[in-house]
């Protein structure tokens, strides 16, 4: 497997100092902030769009590294009603066409999620109860989300990419295997996953089993670790509104490698991958509000080093 970086993680530093941090690291792959929940600190995409020169600049001083990069990030909610919906979707093009023109063969993003009919706001649905939601819930993807997804696959294939990994998150229409896989099948394979076990965790998921699951409907994976908080999660359950500062008032909060599953889970996870075929990248988010991103992204690439594979198996089906 391969070790990589979302330099998002990194967004105080410059780009030669992101360059710097992952040599002396000894990563091989960074993943590009580009539009929408981005502040983008890396890269202008329409700057690399509109100038050749720039883009062969910027390629070559990543290879000059000995990095390659392993996808474009986009994420966002593109089918939110109003202006904001058509900004991140106009985002969410610009990223797939920069990807295109860089030769690079994944565009990370998320589903986006509609509200409901004349709703100005989106409505994430996770209710059967009342019985309008199921309602809302049909109409969102039956009038939005299919269309809008067979209409930028489409649009995405017409430049020549054919990965688009959906991050599986809360707030989206795409939030766990069964909805991604929903998607899948009325879209096409273009559609995959960027698997990222955090978001599983806190709702309640088992990473392994999603896992072994989805197969090979991955096509990107974050390496991002969950804390539960018993106390307050037996108190409150998991469904949590408490900002982010509130750190030990909720019932999760994302955390360095380690601190939330222990090495032997990390050893699992890496297993699950390995065994569905999945021997890509692990590119590390950070979000760790108690430690500074370079010693969590330190303690991270210590850890997965120790549990990641980075040769082929020696299992020869022929002899079996």
């Amino acid at each position: 497997m391969k070790l990589g970086l979302y330099t998002d993680s990194l967004g105080q530093m410059s780009l030669e100092e992101v360059l710097t941090t992952a040599t002396e690291l000894k990563l091989n792959c960074l993943e590009f902030g580009c539009a929408n929940w981005s502040s983008s600190p890396h890269l202008d995409a329409e700057e690399m769009i509109e100038n050749d020169l720039k883009r062969q600049s910027f390629l070559s001083e990543i290879k000059n590294c000995g990095l390659a990069i392993s996808a474009l990030n986009c994420s966002g909610n593109p089918l939110t009603p109003g202006q904001g919906g058509k900004q991140h979707d106009e985002g969410v093009r610009k990223t797939i066409k920069l990807a295109s023109l860089m030769g690079v063969e994944r565009v990370v993003m998320m589903s986006g999620c509609p509200g409901g009919p004349g709703d100005k706001n989106a409505n994430w649905i996770t209710s059967a109860w009342p019985p309008e939601n199921r309602k809302i819930l049909q109409w969102q993807w039956d009038t939005v989300l299919i269309p809008y997804w067979r209409d930028l696959v489409n649009y995405a294939n017409k430049l020549g990419v054919y990965k688009l990994c959906l991050e599986m998150h809360s707030m989206q229409n795409v939030y766990n295997v069964e909805t991604l896989l929903r998607l899948r099948e009325s879209v096409g394979p273009t559609v995959g996953a960027n698997f990222d076990p955090s978001h599983l965790l806190w709702m309640g998921a088992d990473p392994l089993a999603a896992i072994r699951h989805l197969g090979d409907a991955i096509y990107h994976a974050h390496a991002k670790d969950t804390r539960i908080d018993p106390i307050n999660c037996g108190i409150n359950s998991r469904i949590e509104t408490k900002g982010f500062g509130q750190i030990f008032e909720r019932s999760w909060n994302y955390v360095t490698l380690g601190y939330g599953n222990d090495e032997r889970w990390w050893c699992d996870f890496v297993i699950a991958l390995r065994g569905v075929g999945y021997d890509d990248v692990l590119s590390i988010e950070h979000e760790d509000a108690l430690m500074s991103p370079i010693e969590g992204i330190r303690k991270s690439v210590d850890l997965l080093n120790r549990v990641a594979t980075h040769e082929p198996g020696a299992w020869n089906p022929l002899l079996d």
